[in-house]
């Protein structure tokens, strides 16, 4: 017997999308059977090529993996983005907000630019909300078939699907929020990517309660130290990397791809019963729940 974890006929928006983590996400949610969008700001090339290997489009025309160039940094480029992937898509399913900006260089509080907070928030928390927002939206609009509402003699338990006598959840939409270790325990003169983190874990907790009993599932990844572009310059450090390395229980850093396998598990049916969790992907360095 095979185990399943396809999502045929789901509809996946991944935000910045083009590298990295995102970039596996899509990969692995196209190999799970689910279409994609992915979003990007500048890469337009590798954007295109990660769409064209990941399907592109079907003989029809209709887009398997869609490329969305999209700034995300304000609330309104979010709700852009979800509005550009649904009439691209045809509908949403899946929303992973994986894009984020992480300034390399120490900022010590007392000297750190305003500019520089001022943009990690509006990069990392304004356009998260606009995403979430408009997500949500289209998930409860397509709860009841296209008005949203839920109908007379209805609770919004059983308007999901989620009444007393169900054995599995049915869930009508799953957000991932792709946090870090730096928002569990901080981060040292990088404040203002741990104050986001953090916020995304108080995010997940505070919509997990409010729309599980809709059967829209938030959860979060929390990863440690990831082999990115973004963070390749701080790993390659003769001085940092060792010492990175070494507080790591596992002694080496994550693959992108031993991040997105969690992501998509958390969207398939096997994790049909877990909401409001943050997973820690971070090889044994930091053991919080």
């Amino acid at each position: 017997m095979a185990l399943s974890l396809a999502l045929d006929g789901k509809v996946a928006l991944v935000t910045g999308g083009s590298r990295g983590i995102g970039a596996e996400t899509v990969r692995l949610l196209r190999e799970a059977g689910a279409r994609v969008a992915f979003s990007f700001r500048e890469a337009r090339p590798r954007a295109e090529e990660l769409a064209a290997e990941c399907g592109g489009a079907d003989a029809a025309g209709n887009p398997l993996c869609l490329a969305i160039e999209q700034e995300l940094s304000s609330p309104a480029d979010g709700r852009a983005l979800v509005e550009s992937a649904v009439r691209a898509m045809g509908r949403l399913d899946i929303l992973v907000v994986n894009h984020g900006v992480w300034p390399p260089e120490d900022a010590p509080i007392a000297r750190m630019d305003e500019a520089q907070w001022r943009r990690t928030l509006a990069v990392n928390l304004d356009a998260v909300f606009g995403l979430v927002q408009a997500a949500v939206a289209r998930f409860e609009n397509q709860i009841d078939g296209g008005n949203g509402k839920i109908r007379a003699g209805q609770t919004a338990r059983t308007a999901a699907g989620l009444d007393a006598g169900a054995t599995s959840c049915g869930a009508k939409g799953h957000i991932v929020l792709i946090s870090s270790t730096a928002g569990q325990r901080g981060e040292a003169f990088h404040a203002d990517y741990a104050v986001t983190k953090g916020a995304l874990i108080s995010l997940t907790k505070s919509l997990s309660t409010e729309l599980a009993p809709k059967g829209i599932l938030v959860n979060c990844v929390a990863p440690g130290w990831v082999a990115t572009g973004m963070t390749a310059s701080t790993l390659a450090d003769p001085a940092a990397g060792p010492r990175i390395t070494a507080a790591i229980p596992l002694g080496r850093v994550a693959t992108p791809r031993e991040v997105a396998g969690p992501v998509v598990f958390l969207c398939t049916p096997l994790a049909g019963f877990i909401s409001g969790e943050v997973l820690n992907v971070n090889g044994g360095a930091v053991l919080m729940g």
